[in-house]
């Protein structure tokens, strides 16, 4: 039996547009079920509020929403294969944010609330912006190709530096509830 293999070069059109569609239809629907999730799961906005008030995001309210709302934005937009690279970088900037607060300090697996369901779904995101939406995209649709490695750095960027204004703006973890009462009763 003869294995014939191709040349390394890059993949063909056929190959990357189907890994591209793959890659959004597991990614984005995902992010939106995750997004959605905040918003109309069990406890709602107001269970996400009290979940982000103990992780130290304020005004914890605002977060919550704005939480939901970029995960269904931009799951929809991965999944419907639209404006890359800004959905890939909205899905790095909830991950950072969800591996320094949520995540930090609890190793490596997910099951013992480690960081390894954020650097997937980050490493996911970046990859996709490198790769491209695709052809059978919205973004092919419209003619748009946005693709290879400065579509990651960007998204790279833009995320790690949304999580950064925010964490530096609103991560309070030593003012929670507990923080202001010990507050009241020393004044």
């Amino acid at each position: 039996m003869t294995v014939t293999t191709r040349s390394r070069t890059a993949a063909s059109p056929a190959v990357r547009d189907t890994a591209a569609l793959v890659l959004r239809a597991a990614l984005g629907p995902m992010l939106f079920a995750h997004g959605w999730n905040k918003v109309a799961g069990p406890g709602g906005l107001k269970g996400t509020t009290g979940w982000f008030e103990s992780l130290g995001l304020r005004p914890a309210a605002i977060h919550a929403r704005m939480a939901a709302g970029t995960e269904i934005a931009a799951g929809a937009g991965l999944a419907l294969g639209l404006a890359n690279p800004l959905p890939a970088a909205a899905a790095v900037g909830l991950m950072a944010v969800a591996a320094r607060t949520d995540h930090r300090g609890k190793g490596f697996f997910v099951f013992k609330g480690g960081w390894e369901y954020t650097g997937v779904v980050a490493g996911a995101a970046l990859a996709l912006a490198a790769l491209g939406h695709g052809r059978f995209s919205l973004d092919g649709m419209l003619g748009r190709r946005s693709d290879g490695p400065a579509q990651a750095l960007i998204a790279a960027a833009l995320g790690g530096a949304a999580a950064a204004g925010l964490l530096k703006a609103c991560y309070r973890p030593d003012q929670g509830p507990e923080a202001e009462l010990d507050h009241q009763a020393q004044g």
